[in-house]
């Protein structure tokens, strides 16, 4: 089984649906939001990065992005709402494996 699909994303998960959009964005930016929740590419981007930090456990998200190919930027969107969903935490800070800067590392929860 790959690390990254079957078992891992059967597991549930408080759905998360925050708002990702600030209230001083511009429309473009809450019409996008509303079209990653309502599409359910940001349900599907949370259980990626989920299933990430469960096979690769202690890893920074960039380390994460190198390891499973998930962009570094949609890892650091979704973490903490995957942190808000009860799936992950975070962890100390150390010095990144890839960016040799100090980053924080993510945990799962079960």
């Amino acid at each position: 089984m790959n690390a990254m699909t079957g078992d891992l994303f059967a597991i549930p998960v408080r759905r998360v649906e925050t708002p990702i959009a600030r209230k001083t964005d511009p429309t473009s930016s809450h019409l996008a939001a509303a079209e990653i929740t309502a599409s359910g590419a940001r349900a599907h981007q949370q259980a990626q990065t989920i299933a990430a930090v469960r096979a690769y456990p202690g890893r920074t998200s960039q380390e994460l992005a190198e390891l499973t190919q998930i962009d570094r930027y949609t890892l650091a969107r979704r973490l903490p709402e995957c942190v808000t969903a009860g799936a992950v935490r975070k962890g100390e800070q150390r010095a990144c494996a890839v960016t040799g800067r100090l980053a924080l590392t993510w945990w799962p929860t079960v």
